[in-house]
């Protein structure tokens, strides 16, 4: 790898600090971005303050800008100062749930943000790579509407098509998104547009549930993180809808991490990968449930709200084949077991303390 400088954007949440402390390890220059607006978002407990302290505590090599991504004019001076020569872009509004309350910052945070970026990449640096972290949302509930297999604990899918999940043939279009969802999309097919058209080195990750032992679960975002939080904290978790057996796949955020310095030694135009745990990291509510209490030896508080969260996921693990198809020598190396345990770990820490 040539690269010497990368910017990450959201640099002190988990993703974003994820890929900071990977390529400082690496002795590349870092330039991160993040203005800590999940403290506006979800509050004191969605904040990343204390990421962005520890970052720049520990490495000398890592350069931070406290800086909103909606301006324009302040992008633009970043990029022209540093010329990145690859830019890994995981700043979000990440809720589906809050978006609907706030429709403007999620619009302008997750698409207006993402064209400053592009453009400042085509102008200043062009060559550079350019990672988007996009989101199953893109395809809104289409996946609902798949056959599907109630079992004991879970939905599944029925038809084989499906039988390693969903890939990125599924249709974005004529179904319910959740306005974030939307505001996800615009970004991601603007990113590809970027690659096509002005033939730049872009990449959609359509990411499952990504998530860590760092990550800040709260309510409206992050759902095993939180689930395992309320199970350490002895605090009441709401079940919203399809009897608890809704699933997801989970990875760990330094598999994603991983990933990003393939796509950046080995960069494509205008792709898009599902990127997740796939269907070994698939868990539904009632698994994930019945895994904390059956390993630490207590019962979860939780009950059960009938109502759904609107266009949420019945069932969605990713299919892996394309991307490891495209870079056969990424794999998930983080299992499920091992991403719960490590949640549960970090939040029985902070507990203490």
């Amino acid at each position: 790898m040539n690269t010497k400088k990368i910017l990450i954007t959201g640099s002190s949440g988990l993703i974003g600090s994820s890929c900071v402390e990977y390529y400082c390890k690496k002795n590349f220059s870092v330039v991160g971005i993040d203005n800590n607006m999940r403290a506006k978002f979800f509050g004191a407990d969605g904040s990343t303050i204390n990421s962005k302290k520890n970052l720049e505590k520990k490495y000398a090599n890592y350069t931070h800008f406290e800086t909103d991504i909606r301006s324009k004019e302040e992008i633009f001076k970043i990029f022209e100062q540093i010329t990145p020569d690859a830019i890994i872009h995981c700043a979000a509004q990440p809720s589906h749930d809050l978006a609907a309350k706030i429709p403007f910052d999620d619009f302008t945070v997750n698409a207006n943000a993402t064209l400053n970026l592009l453009e400042a990449t085509r102008i200043f640096c062009k060559n550079s790579p350019f990672i988007f972290l996009s989101t199953n949302k893109v395809y809104g509930d289409k996946p609902n509407y798949l056959n599907l297999e109630e079992k004991e604990f879970r939905w599944d899918f029925k038809d084989k098509e499906y039988l390693n999940g969903i890939n990125e043939n599924l249709g974005v279009d004529q179904t319910k998104h959740s306005l974030f969802g939307c505001s996800k999309l615009s970004a991601d097919v603007i990113v590809q547009e970027y690659g096509r058209y002005f033939d730049m080195n872009t990449v959609c990750l359509r990411g499952g549930c990504l998530t860590g032992s760092n990550h800040s679960g709260v309510e409206y975002h992050g759902f095993l993180s939180y689930l395992v939080k309320c199970f350490v904290y002895n605090k009441n978790y709401r079940v919203f809808g399809f009897k608890g057996k809704q699933v997801r796949d989970n990875i760990d955020s330094s598999d994603v991490a991983n990933f990003t310095e393939y796509f950046i030694n080995s960069p494509r135009s205008a792709e898009v990968y599902n990127i997740g745990g796939g269907k070994e990291n698939s868990i539904s509510i009632l698994e994930a449930i019945n895994y904390l209490e059956k390993k630490y030896k207590k019962k979860m508080q939780w009950n059960y709200v009938d109502e759904n969260r609107i266009g949420d996921h019945i069932c969605y693990y990713s299919d892996l084949t394309k991307i490891k198809k495209h870079y056969p020598k990424w794999k998930v190396n983080q299992s499920l077991d091992f991403i719960i345990d490590s949640i549960y770990e970090s939040w029985s820490k902070k507990k203490k303390n």
